[in-house]
């Protein structure tokens, strides 16, 4: 089976316009006793919808003007992106947290919740290498897709569709941004777990 990850769709947006490359999570209910963790360094992005994600987020320009506005046709899922793990980490100083606020476009009180959801403070990190699919990969939306969980089983046909993928970014721009993120994961003293 291929993997999804679930995540926001105008997230997925910021990710495949290169505007964001990081996916910032807390587990859930549904995440164990361990939290979320990134147990996969390749997948599939698997947008998610809700009316209220827009006002959520910090959006920029044409982004903003029809964020949310368009209703789904909640009976076909659309990927459009698949992604690389480049090095996770975990964040437990909320400093640490604020201070990647250039890098994605959440707002501060999103992340201050899931900064402190059931009591244990951090969040999960990860650096992600985005892959634009050849053509948008249309799925029939299922009931096992539902549920608060991050990860899907998703069809194995997702297999064949990474060999056309890509890169959002070019190179010389990932190795850059990614300088970036370790600069600020050194001054932060956060440790890094680099992909195998």
């Amino acid at each position: 089976m291929s993997l999804g990850f679930k995540e926001w769709k105008l997230v997925c947006d910021a990710l495949e316009s290169g505007r964001q490359s990081i996916i910032l999570r807390k587990g859930g209910i549904a995440e164990g006793r361990g939290g979320f963790q990134f147990e996969h360094d390749e997948f599939f992005l698997f947008p998610t919808y809700f009316h209220e994600q827009s006002e959520r987020l910090r959006l920029e320009g044409e982004a903003s003007e029809g964020a949310g506005s368009e209703d789904p046709d909640e009976s076909k899922v659309e990927i459009r992106l698949a992604a690389r793990i480049a090095w996770a980490a975990n964040i437990t100083k909320w400093e640490s947290v604020k201070g990647l606020e250039p890098f994605h476009i959440w707002n501060e009180d999103v992340l201050e919740e899931r900064f402190d959801y059931t009591g244990l403070l951090g969040l999960r990190m990860a650096v992600l290498r985005v892959y634009r699919l050849a053509e948008p990969w249309i799925l029939e939306q299922r009931p096992e897709f539902g549920g608060c969980r991050s990860w899907l089983d998703l069809p194995e046909e997702g297999e064949a569709l990474w060999k056309t993928a890509t890169p959002v970014l070019t190179d010389d721009a990932f190795v850059e941004l990614e300088t970036e993120l370790e600069n600020w994961a050194g001054h932060q003293g956060v440790m890094i777990r680099k992909a195998a």
